[in-house]
């Protein structure tokens, strides 16, 4: 990812593109080939000499941890609930393994409770 003045010189060499493609030209994609909006527009602001606080009130930097896992999350409108690969990946839970999804109406609570692994 560029930062700085290779960053502000690239970008303007792709200023005639949509923004998507200037940012992957700049090298802001995740793993996943997802555009990462939000670090491009952030890293181009403080190419402009502008210092952002974070939500906390502290200077961002380059060592920042990036995005925190927060144990929130809500309802989509298609009617889906979203765990998200952070809980996942802390969960220790692998991608293919099955669960029966238990659900306690009188606390509201929804528990995942892991079914034998058939193929063992």
């Amino acid at each position: 990812m560029l930062v700085g003045k290779e960053l502000l010189d690239k970008a303007r060499s792709l200023s005639n593109c949509p923004e998507d493609e200037i940012a992957r030209g700049c090298g802001y994609v995740g793993p996943s080939g997802r555009v990462l909006r939000k670090s491009f527009y952030r890293a181009l602001v403080e190419a402009k000499g502008y210092k952002l606080r974070s939500a906390s009130g502290r200077a961002t930097g380059r060592s920042s941890r990036g995005r925190q896992a927060e144990f929130r999350t809500k309802v989509h409108g298609n009617g889906n609930l979203l765990i998200g690969h952070a809980y996942t990946k802390r969960l220790g839970l692998e991608p293919g393994q099955e669960f029966r999804i238990d659900i306690r109406k009188d606390s509201g609570a929804i528990n995942l409770v892991p079914l034998a692994d058939k193929s063992k």
